[in-house]
């Protein structure tokens, strides 16, 4: 988490590194960050796109669904974030979101190449997809529960028909995961039309990268980066 802000606050700047990115869909798509009293989860408000929210459109959810704090709607997919919290402790922070290049390389059902640095994290192993269900709103505890037992310990899930998820120890990892993953399925649609990619790292050096390239402190400072572009907006 950002150092001496609040879960508030790392909502906030997430919904804005989210909109610079280019990740939003309308009003569709939500970051969250684990209540660090155990209360629930803070995220956005329904009813606002990334580039709308301030601390006023963000609400504290109970791991019931009942709003605690703020005046704003829960989203209907709340349960996406209950259930990975409850079934990861490691995790602090989840982002769901719909661009349109990860349901474009998810119903291709092939695997994710590291083509670049991009792709990295969700190699080596190689990222899951949803199963349980296709496309639905994963709107009950009960598809929240299939969807984070298929994520297991990954950083990331694609859902075909749908979107993605990634998570991360904090904000900046589980918001920088979005943006890496949407770009290395947007890098491979392109090489798959251009007769499929040829060239790519292999295990080793893809381990080599994630050590070298993707620190905590490289992924703090793009989702730094993309959190001011998003705020000067």
């Amino acid at each position: 988490m950002i150092e001496s802000a609040t879960e508030i606050d790392d909502v906030v700047a997430a919904c804005a590194a989210l909109a610079a990115a280019g990740l939003g869909d309308m009003i569709w798509g939500h970051p969250s960050v684990r209540d660090t009293a155990g209360r629930g989860v803070w995220m956005k408000a329904a009813g606002y796109g990334f580039d709308e929210i301030d601390a006023d459109r963000v609400v504290l959810v109970s791991w019931s669904g009942d709003v605690l704090v703020g005046s704003g709607r829960r989203h209907l997919e709340f349960h996406i974030h209950a259930a990975i919290y409850r079934a990861r402790p490691d995790i602090n922070a989840v982002v769901h979101t719909h661009a349109p290049a990860l349901s474009a390389f998810a119903s291709l059902d092939v695997s994710l190449h590291p083509l670049s640095h991009d792709a990295v994290p969700f190699t080596h192993p190689q990222l899951p997809r949803l199963t349980a269900v296709t496309g639905s709103l994963i709107s009950t505890p009960g598809l929240g529960d299939a969807l984070a037992e298929e994520l297991g310990d990954a950083a990331a899930i694609l859902l075909p028909s749908h979107g993605a998820v990634t998570v991360g120890p904090d904000i900046a990892a589980a918001v920088m995961y979005s943006v890496l993953l949407e770009r290395a399925c947007r890098t491979e649609l392109t090489a798959l039309a251009a007769g499929g990619p040829k060239v790519f790292s292999d295990e080793r050096e893809t381990a080599s990268k994630q050590a070298e390239i993707w620190t905590e402190a490289q992924l703090d400072a793009g989702f730094r980066y993309l959190a001011r572009r998003g705020a000067a907006a």
